[in-house]
């Protein structure tokens, strides 16, 4: 049975405090991400988390790319699901990796689909 998609688990640590806790650069990084996928963005939620962080959705027409960030830890929580092109959306998530100026990061990726296992 085929995969419903592919889920992507991207940890990052050592980004800037600034990039991390910008929502508006947050923002665009996700949805520069997004484009390199070539998907579609369908909406967009960020917030701006207090005292800092930042956390958002990006619902896209293959599924969703979501961030939760720790600024005064300069960690970041990436989370993509796709049923869209693997390879375009592995390459993109290394891509946001760099873009958040992470200097270790760690992806981790599921077949998901009961039927796929």
């Amino acid at each position: 049975m085929k995969a419903l998609g592919v889920h992507f688990l991207l940890d990052v640590a050592g980004a800037p405090f600034a990039t991390l806790d910008d929502p508006v650069l947050v923002e665009t990084l996700l949805v520069d991400a997004v484009k390199m996928m070539g998907a579609k963005v369908l909406g967009i939620h960020i917030h701006r988390l207090s005292p800092q962080g930042v956390s958002g959705v990006v619902v896209i027409s293959e599924s969703h790319l979501t961030i939760h960030t720790w600024p005064e830890r300069g960690e970041a929580a990436v989370d993509l699901f796709t049923c869209g092109d693997v390879v375009r959306a592995r390459t993109a998530v290394d891509a946001l990796a760099r873009a958040l100026g992470a200097t270790k990061s760690d992806v981790e990726e599921r077949v998901r689909g009961v039927g796929s296992q």
